[in-house]
């Protein structure tokens, strides 16, 4: 099915420019996949993909700076855009490129792998090309009737053989042609499946009924894929705004199983008198709350296992069963899951950290400064907030009302102030052994309180924080008797006092801490 519609998108110069090359060489050249499915939705595209009745060495042909290395025919097509903010005076120095990908029309046969086609021939039509993919949503093509292809609001005819448009209006994710075939073609479908269905808006899109029985069917090829290629979809998922509905879904298609098997585990664990829901509910809630606030995907991960151990780690049942260690033996379990799924050893440490250490013990008035200090050194600066994120999670997805609660804005509190420079002589330009030298005195209480006068005078104007104004301040106090220089130093310290004072109530404030 194909049909002429109007649409006000701005193709962009360097896109243009390769379709116009490919027509003005006699050769068909359309918008294809996700581009195609994100314009058609008012989106702006994120990606654009362009595919040609060319064969790879004749793209090549046609664009020096293009290169190939796979078995698929895809060239990538290197286009020189200029960018004003880009530094530098000759021409060649404030080019940037864009990367386009050029792929020839093509049919597949054969997945003996479940992933890859045995073999690849090139096709004479776009509508044999599309005949591959893998849903309907993904399966149109845009051809630009216009000769002048930066004209908005042109023609564009839609090429749509397998009614794309009608799913799309619908919100339904169908499998092109027989989906036993697409997912045999391709097991990563599978999943690929309900990562289209959880995140392509805000509300969940529907699995058409026959390509859901494929999927239930097909669901064990997932263990035929690479887990690096599992591990990205699966945290597109996460990482979507139905994050936790999506996790739920791969349960019931069968599919979380050959992912994270052990977020399962806690599927109809009961909890006890601080929870109101069971394990696996808890995780997906705590998950959830951390989509709906836009968390990172680390910590959203760190949130959606946090608990693993629990079902691991039971004893007793009812209101009184407890889940002693769970934090040290999930931070093991998380390690395990993670470094199954490939993610990096820097990702890894991060995730297992918050999983860790997500439990720790805080009461406003129970825990000191130097207990602050002793967590902070165990997690680190860069990881604090996503800590508190996590414990924010943890509590939602208990059932308790209220995210960061008085005590959690009081630890924030305390973990900047236990974290800021302390005021001390160290700010100064100068030291110790500069008034000795200067002074030629001795060790002893007057180099300390030269120094606590002189840094009273740098907090009131930073400007005097300079070695050569220190130097004479320090030759000015030579001849000042003991007595004037303790009364200059109570003053100093009276001054520092109310700097910090200041600084703690500045620091309180932010966190509305009284």
């Amino acid at each position: 099915m194909s049909s002429l519609k109007t649409f006000t998108i701005t193709i962009p110069d360097e896109v243009q420019f390769i379709i116009d090359t490919f027509q003005k060489n006699n050769f068909d050249a359309e918008l294809v996949g996700g581009c195609v499915r994100d314009i058609l939705r008012g989106l702006e595209p994120q990606d654009w993909d362009v595919a040609v009745n060319a064969k790879p060495e004749e793209i090549g042909n046609l664009f020096l700076r293009s290169f190939s290395n796979n078995k698929f025919g895809t060239v990538k097509v290197l286009i020189p855009k200029k960018k004003s903010d880009i530094s530098g005076d000759s021409e060649e120095q404030k080019k940037e490129f864009m990367e386009i990908e050029v792929t020839p029309f093509r049919t597949e046969e054969k997945y003996s792998d479940k992933r890859h086609p045995d073999e690849i021939k090139w096709a004479k039509t776009i509508e044999e090309d599309l005949k591959r993919r893998d849903f309907t949503i993904n399966a149109m093509a845009l051809k630009v009737q216009s000769s002048k292809l930066k004209v908005q609001n042109s023609k564009f005819k839609i090429i749509d053989p397998f009614n794309g448009q009608e799913d799309l209006k619908n919100k339904i994710i169908r499998a092109v042609g027989n989906p036993e075939e697409r997912f045999n073609e391709d097991a990563l479908r599978l999943i690929r499946a309900i990562r289209f269905a959880v995140s392509l808006g805000p509300k969940i899109w529907q699995i058409e009924e026959k390509t859901s029985e494929a999927i239930r069917k097909n669901a064990h090829l997932l263990q035929l894929i690479s887990m690096e290629r599992v591990r990205d979809e699966l945290v597109k998922i996460i990482d979507s705004v139905n994050g936790g509905r999506g996790v739920e879904i791969l349960r019931r298609y069968q599919l979380l199983q050959h992912l994270i098997p052990e977020l399962e585990e806690g599927f109809g664990v009961e909890q006890n008198k601080h929870h109101i829901y069971q394990v696996y509910q808890h995780n997906l809630l705590s998950l959830n709350y951390g989509c709906q606030r836009k968390f990172s995907k680390l910590v959203k991960l760190a949130a959606l296992l946090h608990d693993i151990a629990k079902p691991r780690t039971k004893q007793g049942e009812g209101s009184e069963s407890t889940f002693y260690n769970h934090e040290v033996v999930g931070a093991e379990m998380a390690y395990q899951i993670l470094n199954r799924l490939k993610f990096s050893k820097k990702e890894i440490e991060k995730i297992v950290k918050l999983v860790r250490y997500h439990l720790f013990y805080y009461n406003v008035g129970e825990v000191g400064e130097s207990s602050v200090r002793r967590l902070l050194r165990k997690v680190g600066w860069e990881d604090i907030s996503g800590l508190l994120e996590v414990r924010q999670a943890d509590r939602i997805g208990s059932g308790v009302p209220k995210a960061e609660p008085y005590k959690l804005r009081h630890l924030k509190y305390l973990f900047e102030k236990v974290s800021q420079d302390p005021i001390s002589p160290k700010m100064l330009k100068v030291a110790g052994y500069d008034v000795m030298r200067i002074l030629n005195i001795p060790p002893g209480p007057r180099v300390g309180q030269i120094l606590s006068y002189l840094l009273a005078e740098v907090l009131i104007d930073p400007k005097k924080n300079d070695r050569v104004f220190l130097e004479n301040e320090i030759i000015s106090l030579k001849e000042t008797t003991d007595q004037e220089l303790k009364n200059l130093t109570q003053k100093s310290q009276e001054e520092i006092e109310k700097i910090e004072t200041k600084r703690d109530e500045m620091t309180k404030s932010k966190y509305w801490i009284t």
